[in-house]
C-alpha cells in the first residue's frame, strides 16, 4: 500500500492534468469512517459537495462502506446535473481505483454525470 506521501504526489500530478483540461473537477476524499465528494469549477470554486456525514441521506448505515459510496455517487451527480453540470474531469485524490472511489464514480455515471 502506499503511504501518504506517494498518494499525495499522485495527487499532484493528476490535478495539475485536470486543470490545463479547464473542466469542471470531481473530487473524492476517503476516511476511514466517510467519503466525501466535491465538483469543482474550472476556476476552483466549489460548485457542489456530497458526503456521508449528510444524516438525511445515509440513515443508519455504515457509512464507511461501498454502499454509501454508491449513495455519495448518485447524490453528487444529481446535485451537479441541477446545477446545469453533465461532462466532469474525475479526481481521484491519489487514491486507488477500486472499492469505494470506483463505486462512487460508477453511481455517478450511471446518474447522469460524464467522464
Amino acid at each position: 500500500m502506499k503511504n501518504k506521501s506517494a498518494r499525495l504526489k499522485a495527487a499532484k500530478k493528476i490535478r495539475s492534468r485536470i486543470r490545463s483540461s479547464e473542466k469542471y473537477r470531481l473530487t473524492v476524499y476517503k476516511t476511514a469512517m466517510h467519503t466525501y465528494a466535491q465538483l469543482f469549477s474550472p476556476r476552483g470554486e466549489i460548485v457542489a459537495a456530497a458526503s456521508s456525514l449528510e444524516k438525511d441521506v445515509i440513515k443508519g448505515m455504515n457509512t464507511g462502506n461501498i454502499e454509501a459510496a454508491k449513495i455519495i455517487g448518485k447524490l453528487i451527480a444529481e446535485r451537479a446535473i441541477q446545477k446545469k453540470v453533465t461532462e466532469v474531469a474525475f479526481d481521484r485524490s491519489g487514491f486507488n481505483y477500486h472499492g469505494r472511489v470506483k463505486a462512487l464514480a460508477d453511481s455517478a455515471r450511471e446518474n447522469g454525470l460524464k467522464f
